[in-house]
């Protein structure tokens, strides 16, 4: 394999600490940059960027042989608008500037199936799909503007370009989605699901990610197949939001869901959880689930095809849903982690 010098945005967080481990290990020169500079290991080069200056941005990117972008900010509810667009959109765009400066051979964009998704049911959809037409929130709607700039932007000059569509990426150093989840059943506030679990929807184990991205870098240079190319990535096991959510609290020892309320009246609680949020100026990284975009996944089918990742990266997910939750948790178990129900001590 050639070695090649990549920078790694977003590399502080859950998907961005798994994608630098996955190129160092690989062999791979890896500058990890992020707002936030905190080494966890010795042989990646780690720099503080903030991808909104696009000064700073020119700078970090010089000498580089590939970018695979993964920095944004997840929000899905509506407000903080211009903070999402800065970083989801200007991040990327500083970033491509930065590719036709320094003549870089090779871009992955880290985007999400929210892309296409309108509030509808999609089942077993594949590449393709048209984009979003309606405007449902300022995370989805930048991914998507930001997504349009790549795959353009692809062949103009030297750069080639992907983009990678994962959907609900869960694992071991998830700091968003499982927290959560094991959050509200810690609380007792997690008994009951929203409409009737028949809808199915796609969710992705870390590691099958991280490898579809090293695939996809590999392919995505002159004459590659990847080259302006979009890629579903799932596990490829569609399954009802709720039912994920039981089997996670069966692994960690929590009660399951028994109860239900119509979707009707949750989203009606998250409108209200949303207007009250904006009112207060809006938080960033602070989402419980409780948004209306959120409510909507909920009831609706939304999977994926995987074939053409399959096909033409020559990629397979290897870890399995059970697999995935298992492995999540026995990780939780080994860091103590004060989400985990304590077990009762045994008597004497």
């Amino acid at each position: 394999m050639d070695k090649r010098k990549i920078l790694i945005t977003g590399g502080q967080g859950f998907v961005g600490k798994a994608l630098v481990d996955e190129f160092a290990d690989a062999g791979h020169e890896v500058i990890c940059a992020d707002i936030v500079d905190q080494p966890f290991r010795e042989d990646v080069c780690f720099i503080k960027l903030d991808i909104r200056d696009a000064q700073a941005v020119l700078h970090a990117c010089e000498g580089l042989d590939s970018i695979i972008h993964n920095a944004s900010l997840v929000h899905t509810k509506n407000n903080r608008v211009e903070d999402v667009w800065a970083v989801n959109l200007t991040g990327t765009e500083n970033l491509l500037a930065a590719c036709t400066a320094h003549a870089i051979e090779r871009f992955v964009y880290i985007s999400s199936a929210s892309a296409v998704y309108e509030g509808e049911d999609i089942e077993n959809g594949d590449e393709t799909l048209g984009y979003s037409q309606i405007s449902q929130a300022p995370y989805a709607d930048s991914k998507i503007a930001a997504e349009k700039k790549v795959i353009a932007f692809s062949g103009e000059g030297i750069t080639q370009c992907c983009a990678i569509r994962p959907h609900v990426v869960f694992g071991a150093g998830d700091n968003r989605f499982v927290p959560a989840i094991l959050s509200k059943a810690q609380q007792g506030k997690l008994t009951r699901c929203v409409g009737n679990r028949d809808k199915l929807s796609d969710f992705t184990y870390i590691s099958n990610l991280t490898d579809a991205v090293l695939a996809a870098e590999q392919r995505v240079k002159p004459g590659g197949v990847a080259c302006g190319q979009i890629y579903f990535i799932t596990n490829g096991e569609p399954k009802a939001f709720f039912d994920f959510v039981d089997m996670l609290l069966m692994e960690a020892g929590y009660p399951t869901i028994k109860g239900k309320v119509p979707f009707w009246l949750a989203y009606g609680v998250a409108a209200l959880a949303e207007g009250i949020d904006t009112l207060k100026g809006g938080t960033l990284n602070a989402e419980d689930g409780m948004t209306r975009f959120a409510i909507r996944y909920m009831v609706t089918h939304h999977y994926y095809s995987i074939e053409k990742a399959k096909r033409e990266l020559d990629w397979q997910p290897r870890v399995d849903l059970a697999e995935g939750l298992r492995l999540t948790v026995e990780t939780l178990k080994q860091r103590h982690s004060p989400l985990l129900p304590k077990v009762p001590q045994q008597a004497a």
